[in-house]
């Protein structure tokens, strides 16, 4: 059985925000999370906007201090890890390509960057690796000198993706790595991802609002609403059986090519609202192959 190489336990996490003048609150974010990760299989997180997606993505890679709870990276808490210990494991691919990639360097210095960092190599074996690297994600090694505003989006998203490869983690956190780009490079990115996972034996951990994406990647689904996991199953079962009525409430939320459909209407009444905040979750046990 898969081992589970990356276990969340009972987090919560609490912004400071602002209320009024010179006032203060707390804004939940998290509300008593837990999700293991086995390797080798896809996780993929949905939930509307301010569900907490990207919040949990930030704490396993430690680049947030959860207000409680752990973040165990085989069997070790990461807060007793260094910053470059978790960096090798593992890798963020972000959401815009544009603004994750700095535009006073060229390609060649972005992807050996992180190499650089951690003291791996000498520079021509830094060049070596990242050429190699752009072979991999498919772009020619042409654009090694290049830089960012030369490339188009779905290129500049591979080369941010040889980037996170480069050190060669064992997951990589995706958070909405398709959403900036044209329908027709979409595509091409996931399908380069599923590659990859096979080639270098990756798990990957999917935060998305396109439910479409999710079903296409993931292996398994958390639904997350209002800072919580309220339903998490296998992905067929969550697309073709949803048990949570907020999941159902996310599924009917999608556009359709139906004629005649219209557009789906998801106004959630405060009544509703309390509801969905009442109702159990959905945590189906998970035991994989």
């Amino acid at each position: 059985m898969p081992e589970v190489v990356l276990n969340v336990s009972n987090i919560s996490h609490f912004y400071r925000a602002a209320s009024g003048f010179w006032g203060r609150r707390s804004v939940r974010a998290l509300d008593d999370v837990s999700l293991k990760i086995h390797r080798g299989e896809i996780v993929g997180i949905v939930g509307e906007s301010g569900s907490g997606k990207t919040t949990i993505s930030k704490i396993m890679m430690g680049l947030l201090t959860p207000t409680s709870g752990t973040v165990e990276l085989d069997g070790r808490s990461i807060s007793e890890q260094s910053r470059r210990d978790i960096a090798r494991r593992i890798q963020f691919v972000f959401q815009d390509p544009y603004a994750s990639l700095n535009p006073r360097q060229s390609i060649g210095r972005i992807i050996s960057q992180p190499l650089k960092v951690h003291g791996i190599g000498t520079s021509v074996e830094q060049a070596k690796a990242a050429r190699e690297a752009l072979d991999v994600v498919g772009l020619s090694s042409r654009i090694f000198d290049a830089y960012p505003n030369q490339l188009s989006g779905g290129q500049r998203q591979r080369v941010a993706i040889a980037r996170a490869l480069i050190l060669k983690p064992d997951i990589l956190i995706c958070d909405e790595p398709t959403s900036a780009l044209d329908v027709s490079v979409q595509s091409q990115v996931l399908n380069l991802l599923l590659d990859l996972r096979k080639e270098f034996d990756l798990t990957y951990v999917m935060v998305s609002h396109n439910l479409s994406v999710i079903e296409h990647m993931a292996s398994r689904v958390a639904v997350m609403y209002l800072g919580r996991i309220v339903e998490l199953n296998v992905s067929e079962a969550i697309f073709s059986a949803p048990v949570h009525p907020y999941t159902k409430l996310l599924l009917d939320s999608a556009m359709t090519v139906a004629p005649g459909a219209g557009i789906p209407d998801m106004r959630i009444t405060e009544e509703l609202r309390e509801n969905l905040r009442q109702h159990p979750p959905a945590i189906t046990s998970f035991t994989p192959a």
